[in-house]
């Protein structure tokens, strides 16, 4: 259950990220807002996940997932650039955070 935490905080990261390009500084209000709630409760999970986990995979696998999913996101929808290398890094990432998760950690 605590990878589980781990996993949706790293999914808000991504939203926090996103909703961050988004606000253009904090100056729009709605992207703003999505942008505290998102990272509230991504910190919140990952701070409850902490309590079983430790804190190196989990936070290695947190922002691993947030760092991923926003490139995937900027890359499909706001018009990030698409190359080779981006996406052979991203997969490396992805490869990384399954590792770390199947590391040994009985939790």
């Amino acid at each position: 259950m605590a990878w589980l935490l781990v996993v949706v905080a790293g999914l808000l990261e991504t939203g926090f990220a996103v909703c961050l390009k988004l606000s253009h500084g904090f100056t729009r209000l709605w992207p703003t807002v999505a942008f505290c709630v998102f990272a509230l409760g991504s910190f919140g999970l990952l701070t409850l996940s902490l309590k079983k986990l430790d804190v190196g995979p989990a936070y290695a696998v947190w922002t691993g997932i947030g760092a991923a999913g926003t490139a995937i996101y900027g890359m499909i929808f706001l018009g990030d650039i698409v190359s080779t290398l981006k996406i052979v890094s991203i997969s490396l990432v992805i490869v990384g955070v399954v590792g770390l998760q199947l590391s040994g950690s009985t939790n």
